[in-house]
């Protein structure tokens, strides 16, 4: 009797510390992983460019719909895990920086909304451009995650910073656009020493007119080779402060372009194939003294345009110099 008492005491005695190890355990958090989810699943509020928004403090499943500011993102010390973009206008180097990276690629139409497949992605938070969305859009997309539209500028110095202040990266950007900027004044130089005050022409070749570049300050393109660059515009167009310009071909002799760069614009399903034939079969292009001495090259849209960045910027600087320093 004596030791039947005793066994039941023993094993009252193992039920009810194993009974305490398990509740220590949950209250603990083995390994710490209550405490992970919790900092995790924590928020805060930030304000875009259509009020505050809730998003998460640790983004575990971010997209963003610019490539632009994946790029710039990266380079931030920042790296999404998706990222939107129209294949057939992106640059060559921006899908190799993302793989590198690992940043999962999501090709899409250009100018839709593509709501389902990024609702297939199931993003924790998504980063826009606030220029780039209207009130319905912003809201469609708010419907699948928390969204946050940035009010910021088009140029690298605004939206930058801005991008850096989202993720707490202001130093690392700071950085990074001190080295852009040595990379403008070392290139600004090398411009003006080897072509002086000679005149730069950017022809946009589009699928039913011609348009030509204007000194539109923070805009892709213009921003950089007429403000940041400081090179010279034809005579023409030195009061011509627009983006770009519908041009007749009649008005080509009257432009004294020492050198042309010509962009056969590049969008999604289009073809400005035979209005590239007509220009180089016109004698008026033909007759440009530009034309005559060889100075005449190909500009991407994407190189110029859709691939400005902190990465793309400095490789459009040096195809200037690759063309234009002897």
């Amino acid at each position: 009797m004596r030791r039947t008492m005793l066994y039941l005491l023993v094993t009252l005695v193992v039920f009810a510390l194993a009974a305490c190890s398990s509740t220590a355990n949950q209250g603990n958090g083995s390994g710490g992983k209550p405490a992970e989810a919790e900092s995790k699943s924590a928020t805060r509020v930030v304000k875009d460019a259509f009020g505050e928004v809730t998003i998460p403090t640790e983004p575990q499943n971010m997209l963003v719909l610019s490539s632009s500011y994946a790029e710039n993102l990266i380079e931030i010390g920042v790296i999404p895990q998706a990222v939107t973009l129209v294949e057939e206008i992106e640059p060559e180097y921006r899908p190799k920086l993302f793989q590198e990276h690992q940043v999962k690629m999501i090709s899409v139409q250009q100018y839709e909304d593509n709501f389902e497949l990024i609702l297939e992605e199931a993003p924790d938070l998504i980063l826009a451009q606030g220029g780039a969305l209207d009130a319905k859009r912003y809201e469609g997309l708010s419907k699948i995650a928390p969204t946050v539209a940035l009010d910021a500028g088009g140029a690298i110095e605004e939206y930058v910073p801005a991008l850096a202040k989202l993720f707490g990266k202001e130093q690392e950007a700071e950085l990074a656009l001190q080295q852009y900027k040595e990379k403008i004044e070392d290139t600004k130089k090398k411009l003006h020493d080897a072509i002086g005050d000679e005149k730069i022409l950017v022809l946009r070749v589009e699928q039913k007119q011609y348009r030509v570049l204007g000194q539109e300050k923070g805009s892709p393109g213009s921003d950089m080779l007429y403000d940041k660059l400081g090179l010279n515009i034809p005579t023409l167009l030195k009061d011509n402060y627009e983006w770009f310009t519908p041009l007749s071909l009649e008005v080509l002799p009257e432009l004294d372009a020492d050198h042309i760069f010509v962009e056969q614009r590049q969008m999604q399903n289009y073809s400005s194939e035979q209005s590239m034939k007509d220009l180089e079969n016109s004698p008026l292009w033909q007759g440009m003294d530009a034309v005559k001495k060889g100075q005449v090259y190909p500009l991407k849209t994407a190189d110029f345009v859709v691939g400005e960045g902190l990465v793309g910027s400095p490789l459009f600087m040096d195809y200037l110099l690759e063309k234009l320093v002897p």
